[in-house]
């Protein structure tokens, strides 16, 4: 019987010896990259933290010592020794175990976790709560996969450092976000991981130390390694994390479960605000996931043999696909064109543009807000910044694109990939809100391309506009293979385009639902109804021409997009509709009002009726009451 199989929680793991414990480390890496070929996911990081996880939870007492993971990606082997070993199948499967840290699946999952740098401040929270309530327990927050370059971190560090509170930061350091690290903090880390100086000093320490445990015993080895690690922080950069209130220890292996168990129940029974550096691999013991740790970061399902997806890549290309090489080829036309991400040169597809134009490239690291102000920066310049983030990223950054951008009537154009329903990643990650957030910011341009030349077009329609803009688009495949960059214009500002004409009823879909808002209008054709389908790319502004038409001849507008239906796009039309055209009623399909939880996309989409059989079965029940009127 494996060892991981006899443990059903944190009680089980703390009855083996510490020898057993790399045999666990073994196993559980085993059952990660078993399990993870065939549900896919975010596999490389939580392989770099499998002794970490173990030593956390076999010197701490979770739940009662609150154990807080950063980015949730990390916390896999976490799931597996805190009683999810046997739901480990499920997987971000509909109904499974989520793919991040949920507080309302397991009572070890102190905080919810799926954007990088809450940790710090939300353990500073409960280590404030629990002085209040004058308990005794412990709070840990472990930072990693590039949450250091999220300026949230610092706000937490810089408040928790002179707090004087009973608190441990690990910082789990693996030069890793999705991409390599960048920027200052991450040379920072490196230079104290390979600066010889604090190596050898560390050296000489420690000989001390050894000898003075001889000599006087135990009782002096806990003192001797105090001067430790004190002495040699006069001479390393981890001044950094001292001048912020915080003791600084390390850096220390973290593959050495008998120097992490050590470290952790030493600096354990300390007080006060504590740093332990750690030094981890990405993709640990997975010669796939050590090679080429971007790619590992998460994928979909793949041979654990080969190392190959197990679905071939086969017809179009995906959106990301085509935004990549779009901006290759918009690059070689605009000398003055830039692009900028947040850690997330290959999820964002720009890691093309990175390669054929090197100079106009910047990944900003995990810090949406600075990547939005450093493009206003920009622009202010004559240069023409395109911002390529996750919409679900770009959340964080929405008081940047008010104040900075849009306040400045700067011309920024935001691409916001993975909009809309993202699948199996869940909750933390939908691209929901985009239509409605962008829809609040005065003077933004929103577009939605149906297809990837549409996307083309309305990237080249952002480039020649004079204020800020943004274009959405999911994650999936482009309906059909683009045609060449060059040959695609600009698509004309503020128009729609009429799919199928109609006199009854009009369906307005905005971009991903623009070809099944076609497909439904067919449908209703067959049905005796005279439906119309609107590609609806130009959220706002409107097509105020079209609108004319469409409220002339129809009495029954049905707006489609996959996106939230709470002040989005039917909302903003309906309310348009009630002042100028009151006897034209309007149905908004959409995302309901509540958190979307993990499931294929397609069946999300079937979900919510956003599917032409859904949409032409709604426009048909709504028709035909207006009908018998």
């Amino acid at each position: 019987m494996s060892l991981l199989s006899r443990i059903e929680g944190p009680a089980d793991l703390k009855q083996l010896s510490r020898d057993q414990l790399p045999q666990l480390a073994q196993e559980i890496r085993d059952r990660l990259i078993e399990r993870c070929s065939i549900t896919g996911g975010h596999i490389g990081a939580s392989l770099g933290v499998v002794e970490l996880t173990i030593a956390l939870l076999y010197e701490f007492d979770s739940p009662t010592d609150k154990v807080l993971w950063d980015v949730g990606h990390q916390a896999y082997a976490w799931k597996l020794l805190t009683g999810r070993n046997v739901a480990f199948p499920t997987l971000r499967s509909a109904g499974g175990i989520s793919g991040f840290l949920k507080r309302d699946e397991s009572e070890h999952d102190q905080f919810g976790a799926g954007h990088a740098g809450t940790a710090m401040s939300a353990a500073l929270g409960m280590a404030t709560a629990r002085d209040l309530k004058g308990e005794k327990n412990k709070v840990i927050a472990v930072v990693g996969d590039g949450a250091l370059t999220c300026g949230l971190s610092y706000e937490g560090m810089n408040n928790a450092g002179h707090s004087d509170r009973d608190i441990i930061l690990i910082v789990n350091d693996n030069g890793m976000s999705i991409s390599p690290n960048v920027g200052g903090i991450s040379k920072m880390l490196g230079g104290i991981v390979a600066n010889p100086r604090t190596n050898k000093l560390r050296d000489h320490i420690k000989r001390v130390t050894h000898k003075l445990g001889h000599v006087f015993g135990d009782g002096v080895v806990e003192f001797a390694k105090n001067v430790e690690e004190s002495a040699k922080n006069l001479f390393s950069e981890g001044m950094l994390f001292e001048e912020l209130g915080f003791r600084y220890f390390g850096p220390i292996d973290g593959h050495d479960l008998e120097k992490l168990t050590d470290t952790l129940a030493f600096v354990r029974d300390l007080e006060g605000p504590r740093v332990i550096h750690v030094i981890t691999e990405k993709g640990k013991g997975f010669s796939f996931a050590e090679a080429n740790r971007e790619k590992w970061h998460g994928l979909a399902a793949y041979d654990p043999i080969t190392g190959e997806a197990r679905k071939k890549a086969s017809g179009p290309p995906t959106w990301t696909q085509v935004f990549g090489d779009t901006l290759v080829a918009l690059g070689n036309e605009h000398e003055d064109l830039v692009v900028i991400t947040a850690a997330m040169p290959s999820g964002t597809g720009t890691n093309v543009f990175q390669k054929a134009h090197p100079d106009r490239f910047f990944d900003v690291g995990i810090a949406e807000g600075h990547a939005v102000t450093f493009a206003g920066g920009l622009a202010t310049q004559g240069i023409k910044p395109i911002v390529a983030i996750y919409s679900t990223f770009l959340q964080r950054a929405y008081d940047n694109i008010i104040h900075d951008i849009a306040v400045q009537h700067l011309p920024v154009v935001f691409a916001m990939d993975r909009a809309g329903l993202v699948g199996e990643d869940g909750q933390t990650h939908m691209g929901l809100y985009d239509i409605a957030y962008m829809l609040a910011v005065p003077g933004m341009t929103v577009m939605a391309p149906k297809d990837g030349d549409e996307l083309v077009g309305l990237l080249r329609t952002g480039l020649e506009h004079d204020g800020p803009s943004c274009v959405r688009y999911p994650r999936d495949k482009a309906p059909s293979d683009p045609n060449p960059v060059g040959s695609v214009p600009a698509v004309p500002y503020g128009t729609w385009e009429v799919l199928t004409p109609g006199r009854d009823v009009a369906i307005l879909g905005v971009g991903t639902m623009a070809l099944p808002a076609q497909a439904a209008a067919e449908l209703l054709h067959t049905q005796g109804i005279e439906a119309t389908a609107i590609n609806a790319r130009f959220v706002k502004p409107m097509d105020e021409a079209m609108l004319e038409t469409l409220t002339r001849d129809c009495r029954l507008l049905v707006t489609v997009e996959e996106g939230t239906v709470v002040n989005g796009f039917g909302a903003s039309l309906a309310e348009r509709m009630q002042r100028t055209n009151p006897e034209v009623r309007v149905i908004a399909m959409g995302i309901a009002d509540e958190l979307i939880l993990q499931a294929p996309r397609a069946e999300q989409l079937a979900a919510y009726g956003l599917t032409a059989d859904g949409i032409a079965t709604r426009a048909a029940a709504v028709w035909r009451t207006l009908a018998v009127r």
